[in-house]
């Protein structure tokens, strides 16, 4: 449902029911199938499964590719980028279930389901889910709501447990410029790289300004043609006895004559040698988890803000499945699976999808091609461009 991107659990009685499709599903899945599962028996399966077994999945997958090295070239300064952000997937008029987030706008109060998800992201555009925390109330009775910061601290301790020497950097927005945040990072030995805005910490925003003055040798310069970013930079500040440096990136579009400004706050040690690639391949890449993650997951065609099932265990369930079917996506739109010919043939990637259903439902696939997917190993190679 979600790989050929339905957009509702209900297209699965008229795309599913080919005589095709049924005969490739059968096959694919090893069972013998008379007629296709309607969508109420979707729904009721999904409700059943174990919500740990699909979060096992998503790490099995990315530790899969980590161990394959298919990640490997996307390092920076040799740390994965792990970027963490909360979303709300849901919303309704009325108090769906007793874990709803409640909220005002204008005055009218409304009811949501809200996400933190961990993707990992590189410079050519995936953003891969590796894990996500629900944020929830444990009953309708509460009196102070869950909110992201409390789901990024209990899912912390989950990241750290499944990937306990991973070299990780988390790259985050301003939210998470504050001292605790801080400190887990020193603590499990993660990098980080965290938006950092005037009014997140005000003294230490003070004091890298009054600097910025005295160090007129922690500055660079680079012309990309398009743009000319020019970088500044302070090690070593002390912000409540701890030590931050901060990175600020000034950038003026050479057509437009726009101007736009990025400050972070890392603990990289930042010199000349590596400041463009703590922006353009660290800072800089928050917008992918946007971009490539949510909006991609809210507009591409997987519809990620409708509700596949009342049902909250099916709710959570649908999430993670249509992450996993994401990450599949995403593997087939940028590695090697497709030459560049049939790309050109589809006419876009996001036309993979409608191709992959209609291949389902109007191909029959033999047990002979099957059998030579799992004998013969092919590796797929990522799209860096």
């Amino acid at each position: 449902m979600f790989l050929t991107k339905l957009g509702s659990r209900r297209q699965i009685n008229f795309k599913f029911t080919e005589k095709y499709f049924i005969k490739n599903l059968s096959l694919l899945s090893g069972r013998p199938l008379e007629s296709m599962p309607n969508d109420g028996t979707l729904a009721n399966l999904v409700k059943r499964l174990d919500e740990k077994s699909l979060f096992d999945f998503l790490y099995y997958l990315i530790k899969k590719l980590l161990r394959s090295k298919v990640l490997e070239k996307y390092r920076l300064n040799g740390y994965y980028l792990f970027m963490l952000d909360g979303t709300g997937y849901l919303s309704f008029n009325s108090r769906h279930c007793s874990h709803c987030l409640e909220h005002r706008i204008n005055g009218i109060k409304y009811y949501s389901h809200h996400v933190l998800d961990c993707k990992l992201i590189t410079y050519n555009g995936l953003a891969l889910s590796i894990g996500s925390e629900f944020i929830e109330n444990l009953s309708e009775n509460e009196t102070k709501q869950d909110c992201e910061l409390n789901a990024f601290y209990r899912y912390c301790k989950i990241l750290k447990d499944n990937f306990p020497q991973l070299k990780i950097c988390l790259v985050l927005d301003g939210l998470y410029a504050n001292r605790n945040v801080i400190d887990l990072c020193q603590k499990n030995n993660w990098k980080y790289i965290i938006t950092f805005k005037k009014g997140s910490v005000p003294t230490l925003f003070e004091e890298f300004e009054r600097l910025k003055k005295l160090t007129p040798d922690s500055i660079d310069e680079y012309d990309n043609n398009k743009n000319i970013q020019k970088f500044h930079w302070i090690n070593n500040i002390d912000y409540e006895g701890r030590q931050v440096n901060v990175l600020e990136c000034s950038e003026l579009d050479k057509k437009t004559k726009q101007r736009k400004k990025y400050v972070w706050i890392t603990n990289f040690q930042i010199d000349k040698n590596n400041c463009r690639n703590l922006a353009n391949k660290g800072g800089r890449l928050r917008w992918k988890i946007e971009n490539e993650g949510f909006n991609m997951q809210k507009n591409g065609g997987y519809a990620l803000e409708h509700a596949y099932c009342e049902d909250i265990t099916a709710i959570k369930n649908f999430y993670l499945l249509l992450q996993i079917s994401h990450i599949f996506n995403q593997l087939i739109e940028k590695g090697s699976l497709l030459e560049l010919s049939e790309l050109k043939k589809i006419g876009s990637i996001r036309n993979i999808a409608f191709f992959l259903l209609e291949s389902l439902r109007n191909t029959i696939f033999t047990l002979d091609e099957i059998n030579m997917i799992k004998i013969n190993k092919f590796q797929i190679r990522l799209d860096s461009s």
